[in-house]
């Protein structure tokens, strides 16, 4: 009998993990940047779960506000785990060239991103995202040198869609920079120029100016985290 091919889509072993197991793979990622990430996360629990009972004790309904603190306690203690494996993923990227497309890659659906359309020897880097708001070239490396860069970068692409808003920035920590664990809420808070027809047209003829080939850094980035007006 012939064995089961152990990429056949249809085997369940082949099947991507559950939400357990991903949310276990985030807390050994985690725990590694940040060590007290389990007990911070269980005492956000605990101390929401025991303020709610105490009120329940107080007004005369331990067991309603009880089963109210279990729930509560759940919610805090899912969003402070979150905001640290956020924290831990970024820092575990940070200062390497590519971060921000690691951190870009987070974007939700409908948006294009396109890594390393720009490249100078010194690690100088310009990203190209497609979205509602239009075109958002983002560079990091050197202040000075990525601004040369952005300008240039912006010309070739206005030459390819003239009519489209061009938005540039830069991601990093310096003065007018946009820090990487803010930098995905700061391109979705762009204004919104482009219907979905648009944005189409604008990828297709965007696909001529291509891209560099360039590594992206491996750190454990988290999934499906809720992250960030005017053209430059």
């Amino acid at each position: 009998m012939a064995r089961k091919n152990a990429q056949d889509p249809s085997d369940p072993a082949a099947k991507k993990p559950g939400r357990l197991s991903q949310i276990r793979q985030a807390y050994t990622l985690t725990r590694k940047v940040d060590p007290m990430v389990g007990w911070v996360t269980l005492a956000t629990f605990f101390l929401t779960f025991a303020v709610m009972l105490a009120i329940g004790f107080v007004i005369g309904h331990p067991v309603y506000l009880g089963i109210l603190g279990v729930m509560l306690g759940f919610l805090a203690a899912t969003v402070v785990f979150g905001r640290r494996a956020e924290k831990a993923a970024f820092s575990q990227v940070q200062g390497q060239p590519g971060a921000a497309a690691a951190a870009l890659n987070m974007l939700r659906k409908g948006w294009t991103v396109t890594p390393g359309v720009a490249v100078t020897k010194n690690q100088d880097l310009v990203h190209r995202v497609v979205g509602r708001p239009g075109v958002v070239l983002i560079g990091e490396g050197a202040p000075t040198r990525v601004g040369n860069l952005l300008a240039q970068e912006k010309k070739k692409v206005a030459r390819y869609v003239p009519d489209v808003p061009i938005y540039d920035l830069q991601a990093g920590d310096g003065e007018g920079q946009v820090p990487l664990r803010k930098l995905n809420n700061h391109v979705m808070k762009l204004p919104r120029n482009l219907k979905t027809d648009q944005i189409i047209e604008v990828n297709r003829r965007l696909k001529a100016l291509g891209a560099m080939s360039l590594p992206i850094p491996k750190g454990p980035m988290p999934k499906n985290l809720r992250m960030p007006r005017n053209p430059r």
